[in-house]
Parts: C-alpha cells; structure tokens; sequence
C-alpha cells in the first residue's frame, strides 16, 4: 500500500494534450489501467464512485473507454451491492468521512464485497482519515492502492472546467450574508481549482480582483472580498501541492485570474447570437443532449433520438462559435457541395422538384444512399437544429430586441427606448422582456430605486417574482458600482458624442461586425488582453506571488508569457465571425480535429481565469477566439455554467432563500 499522488508527468508524452485529453488520461490510464498490473490478476473489475465523481468521469470518459481499461460493472458506493469476492474493486471517491467509513465497511471483516480495492481520492486526504483506514488490519492486507488522484472538477470543454458549485450565486452574494456557509462554499471551490493546477502540472501566478471602496465610510462586505479570499484559499492549497507533490512545478508556469460575476452582469442575460449559445438558449436542451427526430426505417412515423453536441462531432466543433446567420450559410454550402460532388446524390435530388433541401429530404436521402447516411447525418442533425433557432427568431421577433439589445449596452439607446420597446411590444414573451429589464437595471441602476423603480414595474406590467429578479442586480453589484463611481476597469462610460450612458467601448474592426449584432462582447476579453500585454493594474489585481522578479511589470512592453514568435497560424476549431470558408468537399471540419494539437505546440504559457458565480458561453467563447489571437491556451473556469434561463433563477434565489432551484422557473 502506498499513498502518493498519481504521477501525470511521463504519461502524456511530447505530443499537446489540452484539458479534457488530459482529465481523460489520467482517469484511463493512471487509474483504471493501473489497476491492471502489480498484484493484481483479475481480468475484470468493479469501479465504485459517488455522486461526485461519477460525474467527473461522465465529462471525461465514455462508458466504452472505461470498459476497454477491464471494468464490467459501475456502482454508486452509497447503494447496497452484490457480493463479488472473486473480483477487484477500483474506487474513486472524494475524501470525505462518510466516503472512507462505506469503504471500510466493503472491505473488512471475514467477508469482504471484493477480493481487493484500489483506492483513489478525488482530492487530498486528511492525516485524520488516512490513520482511521490504517487501524482495520484486515482491510490493510487487502488494499492494492491508496492514491489522492487530485482531479475533482469536470472538464465541460477543452478549454473550460467547473468546479459544480451550483449554488454559489445564491451561498456568496445572497441579501443576507451568511460567512459561515460563504466560507465553506469557497473552501470546496479553491480545493477544487486546485486539482486543475495539479493535473496540468501547473503552478500560477494567482492575480484577483481586489475589494473597491469608495472612502473609509464604505463598509466592505463579504461579496466585495470573493475573489480575494478564494485567491488566498488556491494560494494555500498550491503550496502544499508544491512541498508534497512530485513533479509539480516549483516556478511560475502560467497565469491565473480570479474574477466573480460582478465583473460583468450584462454577459449572463444578453442574447448571445452564435450557434452554441442559441441551442442551449432557445432550444430547452438537458445539458448537452439534443433531441433529434429521425425517419423510421419501417416507414412510420418519426423516431427520436438523442444526440449529444460535442467536441466529437466535427461540424459542431467547426460551428458552435459562428453567428447563427453564418453557421446556416455554411450548413447550406455543405449540403450543396456534396450533393453536387455525388453523383448518387446528385441523381436522388434530381428526381424531386429541386429547390431548398429539407431536413426530411436529407433523411431520406440518407435511407437511399447508405453509404453516405454518416457524412449525411452529421449534417442533417445540424441543418434541423439552425432550422428550429431560425424560425423560433423569427416569429419571437428576436432581432429587433437583439438589435435594441446591443444599442443599449453601447450606448445608442436609453431608458426611453427601452420603455417604448415593452409598452408597445405586447407580443414580446415575458423572459424577453425581463432580460430587456434586467440589462437597463445594469446600466442606470439608480432608475430602479424608490418610487421610479415602482412606475417601471407598472408600466412593463412583470409579476414580483421577475422583479426581484431585477432589484438583485444590485447584488451584483460591487461597492464602487453601487456608487456609481467613475473610476476602476468595470465603470459606465460616457462617449462624448453619445448623450445615453454606455456599458461597454465601441470596438468597430472588420472582425467583429461582418454579422450583424455580433458587436457585444463578455468584458474578460478585456481583461485577458491586457493581462497578456502585462498592463492589468497590479493596485486592481493584486498578485499572491508577488514580489518575484519575474512577475509582470519588469517590462510593460515585452510581457514574459507571450509566445516566442508571433506565428502566422490560426487554430480552425475557433472560427472568427468572419472566418473565410474555404471548405469545398462540405466536411473539413474534420481537419479541425486533425490540425488541434499541432497549433498548440507553438502556443506561449497558458492563461486560466475563473469567475465566481457563473460563467457563459459568450465567455468560453472568447476564450476559444483569445487563444488564436494572443498565442496562448486560455482556460475558462467557473463555479458553474449557466445559461440565461438559469442564471435568472439562481438571481431570483437571492431574495427567496425559502425557494430551491427546483421552485422558480421563467
């Protein structure tokens, strides 16, 4: 028996592995293979997990994958289980108290559940626990591995990770502060984050947004120190990685940033226009899983079938990030092109009437010609789910509020507008609407006070429930903002020529308005460039690591963790909104998954930013967009990630701690 951290330094080889490649290797590998050899002799094993880390296996792995590495049977260890005395058992469970008492319970005594166990800890385990296992002798004789495999986050992306901090919204910016339960949600976070660090094989300089107060009158609250105390918090488990784990870096090999949503209030309710943030917005997806309906074979009705969108389908991993205008225009051009480079194709279109292809011509096609049905499908799946967004923008409008949208945060419509907009669009859905509500709350929060913010709630006519929505706005709110302070990185800013205040810097570029309202974007784009140009505020961003010479500020000009050379190379699997389209057979999007790791080779030192409180897809997005432009993997974590129906939930939970998530729906 042995209790060590699982060694990833030699496994991952020369070759670029990114997040989710490398939380799958060393679950594969590291764990479920090395239970293969040592004393070890059965061919088939148990794996025993609990509701958390079947979870991070399920983002990381496919059931098949597990398999192959000799498991035959999964179990939840808190359910009673069958007996197999001839078979190991390989768990992997957080180190809780409750979790080493079942595993006691399984393995000692005259008649354990399996023949032996190979332990593995999601994160570090108390001396506490480790003595409590020590003192059963006869389960001792009967454990092939103790480990702490230091992976407790699931990989949603292959840049983006969360800690599943489901509640954070709702446990650390709540109207009534409660320390206690804040305290114990950033211990869980920071531990979490943590064990990023310790699979990657990386050690950060750890920057965060600092407390702002206006005077010495301002009390400070427990929401303004967040991300300073999650950043003390990630400090102190980074150096004991750094004292007791083998291999872990003992300089600085990256950057991370530590924000928390106040930072940005805007990005989580907007109507993000591209096709990934449109799916899971518009289409009520579980996760995920898309419901996709299918021509029977037999010829009767539709089947439905559930289809997951991920990085393993090449033309959503060449879409997910393009304007919804432009991903139909690609879909088309694919479809086209084969049918003309097909000559079966070509003869099975000609026999209709010609025209559009339909999703149930593609279907069809599919039933006709069988050997293309995979390179069909692919595009079949996609060409429906453009159809269903494109029809639902039209008849709910969405354009013209999309469009009012965007001129309020920059600044070309105000309050009058907004008010003109909900009095005489009747038809406008009531999610709508409050969305609409809650982006002017951000920008002119004054006008929701008092007796103005009540004429505002009879003139839109929205029930209490989605107004309390809009009152907790402020709660994201720092003490600067609450303010209305001129002054740090987050204020409104007035354009001279613009009469109506603006959230957000007119950035007018070929780049960002080939599509039309397509000009928003997530503030930690701003943030992340300047941190690669070394100009972030060291007063605003304080550096945990800081004094070290090597830290940013030695020169303002030449920031230390840029890339060698500005290469000329663009990644593929992160389009621009103007990306040329250059694909002439309709599927090179497989050559997206080819050319990934390559590029990386030639990337600068990563940079990681987590925000408290939710991320959005706009923000994963950018990180994607960030990555090819500066030349460096930029990871995007956070405590969860939230689409708007659901970040407007948890916001309703701040006033309504009676209320579970379960409760409120839009």
């Amino acid at each position: 028996m042995s209790l060590s951290d699982s060694d990833s330094s030699s496994s991952y080889g020369s070759d670029y592995k990114n997040l989710r490649q490398i939380s799958r290797e060393r679950l594969l590998h590291e764990m479920l293979r090395s239970a293969k050899t040592g004393n070890s002799k059965s061919t088939w094993k148990v794996l025993i997990m609990d509701r958390l880390t079947v979870k991070i296996m399920s983002y990381s792995c496919k059931m098949a994958d597990i398999t192959q590495e000799g498991v035959s049977l999964v179990e939840d260890i808190y359910k009673r289980r069958q007996p197999l005395p001839s078979m190991d058992a390989i768990y992997f469970i957080q180190p809780t108290k409750e979790n080493v008492i079942m595993f006691l319970s399984d393995m000692s005594g005259k008649s354990p559940l399996y023949k032996k166990a190979f332990v593995f800890f999601s994160s570090p385990i108390s001396r506490e626990l480790v003595s409590h296992i020590k003192k059963d002798s006869s389960v001792l004789t009967r454990i092939g591995a103790l480990r702490e495999m230091n992976l407790e986050y699931f990989a949603i992306d292959s840049q983006g990770f969360i800690t599943d901090n489901e509640r954070a919204l709702e446990e650390l910016f709540v109207d009534e502060e409660d320390s206690r339960k804040g305290d114990a949600c950033l211990n869980v976070m920071a531990s979490r984050i943590a064990t990023v660090f310790a699979s990657l094989r990386e050690f950060p300089f750890v920057r965060y947004r600092a407390a702002k107060s206006l005077d010495v009158t301002t009390m400070t609250t427990f929401r303004d120190l967040i991300p300073t105390k999650l950043a003390a918090r990630i400090w102190d488990c980074l150096i004991q990685y750094k004292q007791k784990t083998e291999h872990f870096p003992q300089t600085e090999t990256c950057e991370l940033l530590i924000l928390d949503r106040s930072i940005d209030q805007i990005a989580p309710i907007i109507h993000e226009w591209t096709y990934d943030a449109m799916c899971h917005d518009l289409l009520n997806m579980e996760g995920n899983k898309y419901v996709h309906e299918v021509l029977s074979k037999a010829g009767g009705p539709p089947e439905k079938k559930d289809v997951l969108l991920e990085e393993h389908d090449p033309v959503w991993l060449e879409l997910r990030h393009a304007h919804i205008a432009d991903a139909s225009e690609r879909l088309h051009e694919k479809m086209t092109n084969f049918v003309s480079k097909n000559k079966a194709a070509k003869i099975q279109h000609g026999s209709r009437d010609g025209g559009e292809l339909s999703t149930r011509d593609l279907q069809q096609m599919v039933q006709a010609l069988p050997q293309y049905s995979e390179q069909i499908d692919k595009i079949s799946l996609h060409v429906e789910i453009a159809g269903k967004i494109n029809k639902i923008i039209r008849e709910s409008g969405l354009r013209e509020l999309g469009q009012l949208e965007q001129d309020l945060v920059f600044g070309d419509a105000g309050m009058t507008d907004v008010i003109k907009f909900l009095t005489t669009k009747e038809d406008a859905t009531r999610e709508n609407k409050l969305r609409l509500l809650m982006i002017l709350a951000a920008i002119y929060p004054e006008k929701f006070e008092g007796e103005e913010g009540h004429n505002i709630m009879k003139v839109v006519r929205l029930p209490q429930d989605d107004m309390n929505a809009v009152n907790n706005m402020r709660l994201l709110a720092g003490a600067s903002e609450t303010k209305k302070s001129s002054t740090g990185a987050f204020s409104l800013k007035f354009d001279i020529h613009k009469k109506k205040r603006a959230a957000r810097k007119d950035r007018t570029c070929a780049e960002e308005t080939t599509w039309q309202l397509s000009r928003f974007y997530p503030m930690i784009e701003e943030l992340i460039d300047k941190l690669n140009k070394g100009e972030l505020s060291k007063d605003e961003y304080p550096c945990m690591n800081d004094p070290s010479p090597t830290f940013h500020g030695t020169s303002q000009s030449t920031p230390m963790h840029q890339a060698p050379a500005p290469h000329s190379m663009r990644s593929r699997r992160t389009p621009t909104w103007a990306r040329p389209r250059n694909s002439d057979d309709g599927y090179s999007s497989d050559s997206v998954l080819r050319h990934a790791s390559s590029d990386f080779k030639k990337m600068g030192q990563r940079i990681f930013v987590f925000i408290v409180g939710g991320a959005t897809r706009s923000e994963l997005r950018v990180c994607h967009k960030l990555t090819s432009k500066l030349q460096r993997e930029v990871i995007l974590g956070s405590s969860s990630l939230d689409d708007p129906p659901h970040f407007i939930t948890k916001l309703k939970l701040l006033t309504a701690n009676e209320l579970s998530l379960d409760d409120l729906q839009i």
